[in-house]
């Protein structure tokens, strides 16, 4: 039998019918291709180029084919692709857990290897939980009844960390997740601060049904976790959260001093702090890690994403010596943590991800961003001005802008009208990747990204936000014409 060449109406069409996309409709579904990358940019098939403004959905670092990056998967590739890391390791494996010891804050050197951020999620929970059942509070042996007890987590509302099971748990994008509720348990929601009355419907799926989905401050939401450890603490196994920016529940930046305060509370009634760094580690707020800015240290933190420069798939969840204590017997004590990822700690993952560290340090990677994130800054303020943009937030080098149907009412749109997906496809006819949550635009790129193309980002955002807004109006009705 004669073998089939594929043409690119073949790859369209099996992409379409075959391919089952993420968080997408596919009876809506347009094929897009992408072919190659070469720094921030990506070509499809048909040779279009266009600027990877979602860092390829948040995870490239040193843009697309570095060269340093290429050739370290080369060199690996020349020794072993794959080993397991269960009861054994490998040289390359090693020595990014040494190194990922050095950069994470103090305290965290104990390196757990999973696939995804989702699974690095799960590891924390399951972790946490583990060590409360096995550990005493300060240094004294609970009772069986009394480990028990340690089994709730704390989240803030809006907290995405993922689609598993347990990370759905402790989540708040309700969109995203409530039809899977009877499945895993609920965490113990409090407000997150700064919530803004904009935010009070999806834009893409109706109204929220989470009660913490509501406007309030820093302070009062202290002043619940505080009454919250006092009167549950002893039940409470831990509190996650994402530190400064949380990311996929719309760009939601926290105050200056929040995550300090959340973490003297967590050492105050003995509840341990896991930091969800996956998405705004690896200098994506302005510095390696997030919780830097704020001098914390978690007693876990969750990692991915930019760990690898967005190469692979590889996530970390690092712990104490404390907690990983905990876990240390006989195999006759069943301490162990009896949980692993057939390719955590895959060496050609490792070592792109060590070569990539390489690279903060020896090409200044961090110490260039404060003029592009002051870029980002003055022009996202430009964007905040036009009639049809409510809110705009920005962290480092990542900005959120809420379309928004009526500046004054703050009105928005119907979610029938997928405003953000709009906006995002007409950023393409500009020569932009971008990448909506809801209603609110995303502008994510590659740290590694010039001056000048930022600055066709963000007027390829501007200019597709202008005639996707200028040329709708909304009726009173709801509905929309064109």
């Amino acid at each position: 039998m004669p073998k089939h060449h594929p043409d690119q109406n073949d790859l369209y069409a099996w992409d379409k019918d075959l391919v089952w996309h993420a968080f997408t409709q596919m009876a809506e579904y347009d094929p897009l291709l992408i072919e190659r990358g070469d720094g921030v940019y990506l070509f499809d098939t048909e040779g279009n180029r266009y600027i990877d403004g979602s860092a390829s959905m948040w995870c490239n670092v040193h843009g697309h084919r570095h060269p340093r990056l290429d050739a370290a998967i080369t060199n690996q590739l020349a020794k072993v692709a794959h080993t397991t890391n269960l009861g054994l390791s490998n040289p390359t494996t090693v020595r990014l857990a040494q190194r990922l010891a050095d950069f994470t804050p103090i305290g965290l050197e104990k390196v757990f290897f999973s696939s995804d951020g989702s699974s690095a999620t799960e590891a924390a929970l399951k972790i946490a939980f583990q060590y409360w059942h096995q550990s005493g509070i300060e240094g004294e042996a609970l009772s069986h009844r009394s480990r028990q007890h340690r089994t709730k987590f704390v989240s803030l509302g809006e907290a995405y960390h993922g689609d598993t099971l347990g990370a759905i748990g402790v989540g708040g994008v309700d969109r995203f997740t409530s039809i899977f509720s009877p499945l895993t348990f609920e965490a113990i929601r409090v407000p997150g601060p700064g919530m803004t009355d904009s935010l009070s419907s999806t834009g893409d799926g109706g109204p929220r049904i989470d009660p913490s989905s509501r406007h309030t401050t820093a302070e009062a939401t202290l002043s619940e976790l505080e009454n919250l450890f006092k009167n549950k603490g002893s039940e409470i196994a831990a509190l996650i959260m994402e530190p400064l920016v949380q990311a996929a529940g719309g760009i939601l930046v926290h105050p200056p001093g929040f995550l300090r305060a959340v973490r003297e509370l967590t050492e105050r009634f003995q509840i341990l702090l896991i930091l969800d760094e996956i998405a705004v580690g690896f200098g994506r707020t302005g510095t390696m890690f997030a919780c830097e800015q704020e001098d914390v240290s978690p007693d876990i933190l969750c990692l991915g994403k930019g760990l690898t420069a967005g190469y692979l798939p590889m996530a970390a969840t690092i712990t104490t010596a404390q907690i990983w204590e905990q876990f240390l017997g006989s195999h006759q004590d069943g301490r162990a943590f009896y949980h692993g990822h057939t390719f955590g700690g895959n060496p050609l993952a490792a070592a792109v991800a060590l070569e990539s560290l390489a690279i903060f340090e020896e090409e200044g990677v961090l110490e260039q961003l404060p003029e592009r994130i002051q870029q980002l800054q003055d022009h996202v303020a430009r964007i905040s001005q036009l009639p049809h943009v409510g809110d705009t937030r920005q962290c480092g080098l990542v900005a959120g802008i809420d379309l928004i149907a009526d500046k004054n009412s703050r009105r928005s749109y119907p979610w029938e009208s997928k405003m953000g997906a709009t906006v995002c496809l007409a950023a393409r006819q500009h020569g932009a990747l971008l990448r909506q949550l809801g209603d609110t635009v995303v502008i994510m790129p590659p740290l590694s990204i010039r001056s000048s193309e930022l600055t066709d980002l963000l007027h390829a955002a501007e200019s597709a936000i202008r005639e996707t807004t200028e040329s709708t109006v909304s009726l009173s009705n709801g509905s929309l014409l064109s």
